[in-house]
């Protein structure tokens, strides 16, 4: 006798009992919501200071902060948002919910607000960051151990990594070591394009087979054992060049990533792809990853691209455009509508292409300056759209009633 399983009713939402919110149902929905509307905040604090219509007060120089907050505020919540709703899948065990993940995101929230507000913020903003880190990786590790989901303790290691670049970035900031503290947010970006790999090697041919109705995913597992392996070299490398003085030029094995990337986009490739939105820019995505991984590291041997323009090709084009792209997914999915996006969110992604173009390629032929300003506004722009589009999915309860 086949026995079904029984899913406890939803609770009656009530204002002051938070776990009955269907915001905080799971970590997605708070974690892209607030991401997404932080992207849109920072991004026009910025743009305000490099137009001169607001004075930078802080004692870091404001591109530190802009870093900071575009990689450790922004793109790190949407990591975690993102893992803790895909661990749910992987293991069977819920996550964080409820009031707990309430507190997870106020220490988010704080961090953001100790940063930009107080004089001397880095004890503080060490203090807050650092326990989003702790708790996000406590958790994440207690799911997927729980489950002995072996496969997936990587990404354990990877948080891990990421929350020791952004405090060694936090204690930069607080002895004044400018230099290094702009050095470790360029090992993070190689360290969010490692956490990309991996992540899109899982669900891009998924995703592709699926959107596109194909019977079988393509698989490339010696590709992805290589980059897996590649991409850790290049990262070490970086580190071993600019802070330990090596004199190994780490530009070859980023070039060699980067074709290897290129080598399974290709293998990934199917025509239908360019006919669906989800599915195109999470692939233009990978391709902006790979072609600024190219250019980062083609800036080591003498091209003329400069690292710091090829870098923004991968914020902007690959981690921006793949962070628009999977939160539209995942809110469709995980709130049981149909995975097709809504016609807006196509000139989101164009938006998010273009302000990649606009700031990575075009400094090259025109002021720098202005290229930064058209990039800000375009980005805001298509996070903007995302939040209009998204907030109320984010807010209600699934179609079908259930949890998540």
């Amino acid at each position: 006798m086949n026995i079904l399983p029984i899913e406890e009713p939803l609770p009656k939402v009530s204002l002051f009992k938070p776990n009955t919110w269907p915001f905080l149902m799971l970590g997605f929905r708070p974690l892209f919501l607030l991401s997404g509307i932080w992207a849109i905040v920072s991004m026009l604090i910025w743009a305000s200071v490099l137009s001169g219509a607001f004075s930078w007060q802080g004692n870091a120089p404001a591109t530190l902060w802009h870093a900071h907050e575009m990689l450790f505020g922004f793109a790190s919540a949407i990591a975690v948002g993102f893992l803790f709703t895909a661990s749910k899948n992987w293991t069977g065990v819920n996550t964080i919910n409820g009031s707990h993940l309430l507190a997870l995101c106020s220490l988010w929230a704080v961090a953001r607000w100790v940063f930009i507000s107080l004089e001397e913020p880095y004890f503080w903003l060490a203090i807050s960051q650092g326990l989003f880190w702790l708790v996000s990786i406590c958790h994440l590790a207690t799911t997927l151990i729980q489950a002995n989901s072996k496969n997936n303790y990587q990404f354990i290691v990877i948080l891990s990594l990421m929350a020791s670049l952004n405090l060694t970035f936090i204690w930069l900031l607080a002895t004044e070591n400018y230099m290094f503290a702009l050095t470790f947010s360029h090992l993070a970006v190689l360290g969010f394009t490692f956490l990309i790999s991996v992540i899109a090697g899982r669900v891009t041919p998924f995703f592709i087979a699926r959107g596109l109705g194909l019977k079988d995913q393509v698989t490339t597992v010696r590709l992805n054992r290589a980059l897996f392996w590649c991409s850790l070299i290049g990262m070490s490398g970086f580190f071993a060049h600019h802070v330990l003085m090596s004199p190994l030029n780490p530009g070859y094995v980023l070039i060699l990533t980067a074709v290897l990337h290129l080598i399974r986009s290709v293998y990934w490739f199917n025509v239908g792809v360019v006919k669906v939105p989800l599915l195109w820019s999470l692939y233009g995505a990978y391709i902006c990853m790979s072609l600024g991984l190219l250019g980062f590291g083609g800036a080591y041997l003498g091209l003329p691209w400069q690292a710091k323009d090829a870098l923004h090709l991968i914020t902007i084009g690959a981690m921006g455009l793949m962070i628009l792209s999977i939160m539209s997914r995942v809110s469709l999915g995980h709130t049981a509508r149909p995975l097709k996006a809504h016609p807006l969110m196509s000139m989101a992604f164009i938006l998010c292409l273009l302000a990649a173009a606009v700031r990575s390629l075009l400094p090259l032929f025109i002021n720098p300056h202005d290229t930064w300003l058209a990039s800000a506004i375009l980005w805001s722009l298509a996070f903007a759209i995302f939040v209009a589009i998204y907030t109320p999915i984010l807010m209600k309860k699934r179609l079908d009633g259930r949890r998540g």
